[in-house]
């Protein structure tokens, strides 16, 4: 499930009743590794690590896009926890900042195949993914967001909603 909002409180839908943590990282290369070993720390000592290997992919793919399709100083993580699932917010102060092509369209269908799939690997992994831009007329913050599930609360979720399993 994708899902876009708009907001002006810079917060994903988090957990009911989690623990807040939040990472504030400049724009670098090593970015996307500090914030990976920070997500980690967070699950381990919440008692996920079942979500662990999860969590790392998709954080990964996140913070990298931060980094590498905008000019913000800094990448701000935002993780929640609670007993069945962590949401993981990455935000950073350029909300129109989507990649766009500017190579001819040939070249860019061939190098789409070689990249570009970092939004599908979180749609895969993830229970709820999506992406909040803060600020209504004049937006100054976007967040993309992703929630995973141990197993047992992603079945719960399945059966409340009527899904096969």
């Amino acid at each position: 499930m994708t899902t876009v909002t708009a907001t002006a409180t810079p917060v994903p839908p988090p957990p009911q009743g989690g623990e807040n943590y939040r990472l504030a990282l400049p724009n670098t290369a090593s970015a996307a590794k500090v914030a990976r070993d920070f997500v980690t720390s967070l699950l381990g000592v919440n008692r996920h690590r079942d979500l662990v290997d999860d969590a790392r992919l998709c954080v990964t793919e996140v913070v990298t896009n931060a980094h590498r399709h905008t000019h913000t100083p800094l990448i701000r993580v935002h993780v929640t926890v609670n007993r069945k699932q962590a949401t993981v917010s990455v935000a950073d102060d350029r909300p129109w900042a989507f990649p766009t092509p500017t190579e001819p369209a040939a070249l860019c269908m061939e190098r789409a195949q070689e990249g570009g799939r970092g939004l599908m690997l979180v749609d895969s992994l993830a229970r709820a993914w999506g992406f909040t831009i803060y600020g209504g007329r004049s937006p100054r913050l976007k967040a993309v967001w992703f929630t995973l599930a141990e197993a047992e609360a992603e079945a719960e979720a399945r059966a409340d909603s009527g899904e096969a399993g």
